[in-house]
C-alpha cells in the first residue's frame, strides 16, 4: 500500500512534494489521503463530523494510529491565500503542513506555528 494518495480534482492542484513532506513529518508507515474539495463538501464534513456550520480551509481526520484523511478546500485556497501575501502553492503547502501535523497530534500553539514555518522553509516554500 501506498503511503499516500492524492484525490483527482476538476480544480488544478499545485505541484508539491506531498509524499516527501507527509514521509518528513509522519513518516513513511503513516499513509495519507489527500482530497481537495468544494465548499460545499467541506462545509458539510465539518457540520457532520464537528458540528460547525462554516467551510473550513482544511480538515484533517485521523482514522487510527497511522493513517489520516485530509480535505483542502480549494475555493478557500483562492481567496484566503492572498490574505496571508502567500502564492496558492505556498498556502496549499502551509495548508497541507497544518493537516499532517494535526494529525501527529499537535495543537494550535506557538510549537505547531514553529513545525509549520520549519517546513515550509525546508521546501523552500518561503
Amino acid at each position: 500500500m501506498k503511503g499516500f494518495s492524492l484525490s483527482k480534482t476538476k480544480t488544478p492542484v499545485a505541484k508539491l512534494p506531498y509524499e516527501k513532506i507527509k514521509n518528513d513529518i509522519l513518516g513513511h508507515k503513516y499513509v495519507v489521503s489527500l482530497v481537495f474539495v468544494g465548499q460545499k463538501r467541506a462545509q458539510t464534513l465539518n457540520k457532520t463530523y464537528r458540528n460547525k456550520g462554516y467551510a473550513p480551509n482544511v480538515l484533517a481526520f485521523p482514522l487510527d494510529d497511522s493513517c489520516g484523511e485530509i480535505f483542502i478546500c480549494t475555493q478557500n485556497l483562492k481567496t484566503e491565500a492572498p490574505k496571508y501575501d502567500m502564492s496558492i502553492r505556498t498556502y496549499t503547502a502551509y495548508l497541507f503542513i497544518h493537516a499532517l501535523l494535526h494529525l501527529k497530534g499537535h495543537d494550535h500553539n506557538d510549537t505547531m506555528e514553529r513545525e509549520e514555518t520549519k517546513y515550509l522553509k525546508r521546501y523552500s516554500l518561503i
